[in-house]
């Protein structure tokens, strides 16, 4: 007996035995084993229904099974039961691998072997997620495979930014210099640090670096002798960064900023350019209409400075950092207070000659601020601190370091601020332990910094207990911080980081 007739004796035993299932084949062709291929005689049920195309139960079972059709045998089922080309096909699974196929699988990929794990690259892709990114550079050179699944995969190298000594760079070849740059590309590197570099640097730099210079997107150039040309061949050709640090560049020059600068640049550092002046504020103000983050540490910078600052920056600029810059008086806030409104970070840290008045206009026209930096300014009294908890009611983070003159009054003052998260007081060498009692009652601050208060007793910071929402604490250089105030501090606040 054939395969095809099996199935068939076996469908019609099943459909005897199923009580009440009635098989309709309407238009269903003769079964006659003179004919083969005769018409239907008539139809079953109402002669008044309309005759159904479709088919019967069995035959979708039978066709299922074998792949033929009642006229031939199809081909394609899961039982061969001829050539011919009339049934349905269906697929040999339909749907997911089975389970047992699926564990056989992955059986035969999993390794077994210590070997065999150290090349996985499913292992070592989460192995190498236990490693900060620093770590993960001498990983890379322990052997091709390693290299290659790190420098495949993007995510071990985010935010990480290369630091190319050029004193070390000279000493390498052609091939070389590419091969590093090379590995730049393959991780995705979007920012560098170009470090003691010269004009000559720059032209190898130009001609070893061939990829698409739309990757690099922050370009940071320190303790540099590069000239304006170099600074501008660098620019020429990473067509890409908007992001500008020059740190320590003694050879730039304000007619260079004028000459290089391009409006697609939206953050600029300038620290320690011992050129840079008024006139370098008045080329940034021009040349970078629409920037967002500038930050300035020049000792020669005035009051006049700021004045060149218009409408153009009042809506774009929105972080003004000005540090150390030992010339600016209030004068120079109002400047600030009228062109840039809408600021919302702003650092005056190591500015000396500002004083409460400056502080004054500040928080009554920059209502935006969410981070105030006032460090290092001597000046700076408990009337400050009035005007900033009554005014700037928004304000997240405030720096008060090495201001030597705020008392706890001042501090009675900023506790009444429920935005504040951040608060930064070390070396603040008047406040006691009253202080603290005002600082306990501020349940949103999540960082606090008392590093060299050394006026504050072991009692008075152990009431910092009751602060059990706080997330870091740094005492640092505190008298009173013994060990076993610390031991006492880390029972009672077990999920705060307690720096000392």
């Amino acid at each position: 007996m054939t395969s095809q007739g099996v199935v068939e004796r076996a469908s019609a035993e099943l459909s005897k035995r199923i009580n009440g299932l009635t098989l309709r084949a309407a238009n269903k062709p003769s079964t006659s084993n003179s004919g083969g291929g005769g018409t239907a005689a008539g139809t079953t049920g109402s002669p008044s229904r309309a005759p159904r195309t479709g088919t019967s139960v069995m035959e979708r079972v039978t066709n299922v099974l074998c792949g033929g059709g009642t006229g031939g045998g199809g081909g394609g089922g899961l039982i061969s039961g001829g050539s011919g080309s009339g049934g349905i096909q269906y697929p040999r699974f339909r749907g997911r691998t089975p389970v047992r196929n699926r564990v056989a699988t992955y059986r035969i990929k999993r390794p077994v072997t210590w070997s065999e794990m150290m090349r996985d690259e499913q292992f070592l892709n989460g192995f190498f997620m236990y490693f900060s990114a620093a770590e993960r550079v001498p990983l890379s050179r322990v052997c091709v495979r390693w290299r290659d699944v790190l420098y495949r995969s993007p995510k071990f190298w985010y935010n990480v930014r290369p630091v190319i000594r050029c004193k070390q760079l000279r000493s390498y070849n052609y091939a070389d210099k590419a091969a590093v740059f090379k590995s730049f590309v393959a991780r995705e590197m979007t920012a560098i640090t170009i470090y003691g570099a010269q004009d000559q640097d720059t032209v190898e730099f130009v001609n070893t670096y061939p990829f698409p210079n739309k990757n690099i997107l922050a370009l940071c150039l320190q303790s540099s002798s590069v000239t304006d040309r170099g600074l501008e061949s660098f620019l020429d050709h990473l067509q890409g960064v908007w992001q500008l640090e020059l740190i320590g560049c003694n050879e730039i020059t304000e007619a260079g900023l004028w000459a290089c600068l391009t409006p697609r640049i939206v953050s600029l550092t300038l620290s320690d350019c011992i050129n840079v002046a008024d006139d370098a504020v008045g080329a940034v103000a021009q040349m970078l209409p629409a920037l967002n983050e500038f930050t300035l540490q020049a000792y020669h910078v005035t009051d006049a400075a700021l004045g060149f600052f218009s409408s153009r920056q009042s809506n774009s600029l929105s972080a003004l950092r000005l540090q150390s810059c030992w010339e600016l008086t209030n004068h120079g806030i109002v400047n600030i207070v009228h062109s840039l409104p809408n600021l919302t970070v702003l650092s005056l840290s190591g500015c000396s000659k500002i004083t409460d008045d400056g502080i004054e206009l500040i928080a009554e026209n920059l209502p935006k601020l969410q981070i105030l930096d006032l460090s290092w300014c001597p000046r700076v009294t408990d009337a400050a601190l009035e005007y900033i908890a009554c005014d700037l009611v928004g304000l997240e983070q405030l720096v008060l370091d090495r201001c030597i003159h705020i008392t706890d009054i001042g501090i009675g003052y900023i506790s009444t601020m429920i935005c504040l998260q951040a608060l930064f007081l070390r070396w603040c060498s008047q406040l006691r332990n009253f202080s603290i009692q005002h600082l306990c009652g501020m349940r949103h601050l999540r960082i606090l910094s008392l590093a060299g208060c050394h006026l504050l007793t072991s009692s008075g910071l152990s009431s910092l207990i009751q602060m059990r929402h706080l997330e870091e604490l740094e005492l640092t250089n505190c008298a009173g911080a013994s060990p076993e105030l610390l031991e006492y501090l880390h029972e009672h606040l077990p999920s705060c980081l307690i720096v000392r």
